[in-house]
């Protein structure tokens, strides 16, 4: 195999197995110097040290993943600078939001793209739905922040992360692994490889975690009994009683009123890995997975209500929805139906409202077909195909307002599946010369059926029940170059160019529960919005007008189409064999599409792409013998067309204007940013490994109609971000070894949205926050046992990671709560 564009991951593998954390090799020359401490990437086509990479990138082992008790892709992040990824609130379900350098993406919609990109062995995986990753059995992990455009294609315009899982390679090995923890945590984790003829070779590999959750689900009607007497002051100042006789009865019949503990961990995941290499020039695998979740909904709580409540917004029992439902840090009232009532309109006029019953649990399913061939047509030729296919589908409902007011629910269907297949052509054109070129295709579809029950609305108009299973099917193609040329001794340059062409089409049903169209949300005689073709049935007048038996929405589409160049131009001097600096341009996109969330066609609005050029100086260093690694880089980043939700629609005509949910270009800004990475070893076997990372965001053109402002702060990112972590192996001779470690990290006030419109529009922030990890491991003297003792979030910090705020909309604030103090004890064999 051609070992300059060899790469050293095929394929796809278990999504739900994957990713790491920054780590740095250990191995020494025979004459003691760090010269073979070296990091392997591919972020550029082919094989680089990361010291020779002109781009800003996090690397990652799996052995530091261990280390620091980092187990999926949310932890990971905290330790890589200007870097976001966090579980999302329970009504987006089993989601992330990910940013990177403050552009991203936090809404699961499968019309939204998300802004960085997500790739499991060069197979791009297209949600944010599912995207929370176990770390079993990688390879390497690469966190590639700002622009990938060229490199990496549509849809990473924050930046990208790549994981690479661990491959057979002949040998005969394997581990098992067994934990126990706080809460009833049990995981269970295990993997095999061994040759199956001379050319052909497997690796198995799996893992369980089961876990019961840190808020507790509570019956308000028991903790609170009906004429109980208990009172508390309201934001009026007035006493009131929590539950008056005739309100919320009682449900559930133990003494602790515990309806369940939400936030558990229910995750199950296999995968199988064939690798065949009948020749020198050729190799192949494939890569069969299968993941499964079921577990309860996300862990939130209630901490804040409208000053405005509606008279309208009562429980079944008469309660108006007011702080006496903010239940605490780790509990709420949550309940999982909406009962049916009337609703009873000023003039007597009555509505009916059916029952709608979900459940407080949220399951994935999902399984995956890869398979990457890479032949060596000469010495200087090198074929590579990349082909993936996958399936996933998920289940979960969310109580709008945790409480039994029920002025909220909804149940939510989401599938998907997705097609890739990607070729390059990489050529050795001289000794100094290195070319790719390569050709892209993706496609895929989404079925995102919804059943929503919004009793909150009377300040608009009336309760909504409404069915709306509408699909999304969408496709991309690419072609793309790249070229690395060795211009002089120690002076290097790297240019890609890419072309993108995309579409999307949304089909848009609004549907009464009974099967019938919703008539509020898709009335008769409404004309629809630009780019948008009504449904198949619908009739026009001579002058091409919509008659009045056309429903806008129903069985309509709304179709987008672009396309895009963007382009990379970066240079790189070695100073010494310890210093490296680069300057580099870089551009990016993440595509268009419609609003998927109107309430009226109206709110139809298109939105277009938002794009990126981003500039960057940084170096990279080694010095000490190799004792201290220092890479830095700063950015500026102008961000074009943002996509922004906003909220009441801009444009609409009065009276129809709310409820909504939209999404807009909301202008352009500047992001300006620094980053730090350090690694050091001061003596043998004890380590140091630092980040810290500053961005700073300011608006510099807006869209006014949308009520955003050049004082607006962005999205997604912390203005500082900082961690620090530190081990030290004491050798116990032939008692093995002893290994304490200690991570902190710290992360600034973050902006979390705006309560309120107009003059009364307030920021939202998630406070700043630090919290540590420790883990202590001990290994016996031939390193193939292990027993670790772990606890993470040592002090016990309470923060908050994620919000969903409803105050708008009459409703409250929810946030997810971060994990309390937690341990575990894991043993490993490895054989």
């Amino acid at each position: 195999m051609n070992t300059r564009f060899r790469t050293l991951a095929y394929g796809m593998p278990l999504l739900a197995l994957g990713l790491a954390l920054p780590a740095h090799a250990q191995d020494n020359d025979e004459d003691g110097s760090r010269a073979n401490n070296v990091i392997i990437v591919t972020a550029q086509f082919r094989e680089q040290a990361l010291q020779d990479t002109p781009l800003a990138i996090t690397a990652v082992t799996a052995d530091q993943l261990e280390a620091k008790s980092q187990t999926d892709l949310a932890t990971i992040a905290d330790s890589a600078p200007n870097v976001q990824i966090r579980p999302q609130t329970a009504a987006f379900g089993p989601s992330v939001s990910a940013s990177i350098r403050g552009i991203g993406q936090t809404d699961f919609n499968p019309a939204y793209e998300p802004g960085v990109g997500i790739y499991i062995d060069d197979i791009y995986y297209p949600s944010l739905t599912g995207a929370i990753f176990d770390t079993l059995d990688l390879d390497r992990v690469e966190i590639l922040r700002g622009p990938q455009g060229t490199l990496s294609g549509r849809n990473s315009i924050g930046g990208a992360v790549k994981m690479y899982s661990q491959l057979p390679s002949g040998e005969t090995s394997g581990f098992v692994e067994a934990g126990y923890g706080i809460r009833n945590k049990i995981t269970l984790r295990a993997g095999a490889e061994f040759p199956l003829t001379d050319t052909l070779f497997a690796r198995i590999s799996g893992v369980s975690k089961q876990q019961d959750g840190y808020i507790d689900q509570l019956d308000f009607g028991c903790v609170y009994p009906a004429g109980g007497g208990d009172t508390f002051v309201n934001s009026a100042g007035q006493t009131v009683e929590y539950n008056p006789a005739g309100g919320e009865p009682r449900v559930v019949t133990t003494d602790d009123c515990l309806v369940d503990k939400l936030g558990g961990v229910g995750y199950q995941a296999a995968r199988g890995i064939l690798r065949w290499e009948p020749s020198d020039s050729f190799d192949f695998t494939i890569i069969a997975d299968y993941t499964n979740e079921d577990r309860t909904v996300g862990g939130q709580v209630l901490d804040a209500v409208s000053a405005k409540t509606s008279s309208n917004l009562l429980t079944p029992g008469g309660l108006p929805y007011d702080e006496r439902f903010i239940c605490g840090p780790f509990c709420n009232y949550q309940v999982d139906e909406q009962s049916a009532g009337t609703f009873t309109f000023a003039n007597g006029n009555t509505l009916p409202l059916a029952a709608v019953k979900g459940s407080n649990r949220t399951t994935y399913r999902g399984w995956g077909l890869s398979g990457q061939a890479n032949w060596d047509l000469t010495e200087k030729l090198q074929l590579v195909s990349i082909t993936g296919y996958r399936e996933f589908d998920t289940y979960f409902a969310a109580d709008g307002d945790i409480s039994p007011a029920r002025t909220g629910y909804g149940i939510n269907n989401l599938s998907n599946w997705s097609f890739s297949q990607e070729l390059r052509l990489n050529i050795e054109a001289t000794e100094n010369i290195f070319l790719t070129l390569g050709g892209y295709y993706f496609e895929q579809s989404s079925v995102y059926d919804s059943v929503q029950d919004l009793r909150y609305l009377p300040a608009f108009l009336y309760p909504l029940q409404f069915r709306q299973p509408d699909t999304v099917d969408a496709d991309a193609k690419a072609v793309f170059a790249n070229l690395a040329w060795e211009i002089v001794p120690n002076l290097n340059l790297n240019a890609g160019i890419r072309y993108t062409e995309e579409t999307k089409d949304q089909r848009y049903f609004r549907y009464n529960l009974d099967g019938t169209i919703n008539g509020f949300l898709d009335p008769v005689g409404v004309a629809y919005g630009e780019g948008y073709v009504g449904a198949d049935t619908q009739d026009f007048d001579n002058d091409g007008n919509v008659t009045e038996e056309v429903r806008a929405l129903t069985g309509g589409v709304a179709s987008y189409a672009g396309d895009q160049i963007d382009y990379r131009v970066a240079l790189d001097y070695r100073f010494s064999e310890s210093f490296m600096a680069y300057a580099s341009v870089s551009t990016g996109f993440k595509g268009g599409g419609s609003n998927p969330r109107p309430f009226n066609a109206f709110q139809l609005l298109p939105f277009g792409p938002e794009t990126l050029t981003a500039y960057e100086l940084g170096f990279k260093s080694d010095f000490l013998d190799r004792r201290v690694r220092l890479n830095v880089s700063a950015f500026l980043n102008k961000y074009s067309d943002i996509q922004s939700a906003v909220s009441p629609c801009p444009g609409v005509p009065a009276g129809y204007e709310n409820p909504s949910a939209c999404r807009v270009n909301l202008g352009s800004a500047d992001i300006k940013g620094v980053e730090l990475e350090l690694f050091a070893e001061p003596v043998d076997g004890w380590t140091l490994d630092a980040a810290l990372s500053h961005i700073d965001f300011q608006y510099t053109e807006v869209n006014e109609a949308a009520g955003a402002t050049l004082d607006d702060p962005g999205t997604g990112m912390p203005p500082w971000k900082a961690s620090i972590g530190t081990q030290y192996r004491a050798d116990l001779g032939s008692a093995g070894s002893l290994t304490p470690r200690l991570d902190v990290q710290y992360q600034d006030e973050t902006f979390a949205g705006f309560q309120g419109t107009g003059a009364n529009r307030l920021v939202q922030t998630l406070p700043s926050f630090t919290t540590a990890n420790a883990r202590l491991t001990w290994r016996n003297e031939g390193d193939d046992l292990s027993v670790a003792l772990e606890v993470t979030n040592l002090t016990d910090e309470y923060y908050i990671y994620s919000s969903f705020d409803q105050r708008n909309n009459n409703g409250g604030r929810i946030v997810s709560p971060a994990r309390p103090r937690e341990w575990a004890v894991t043993v490993k064999k490895e054989f």
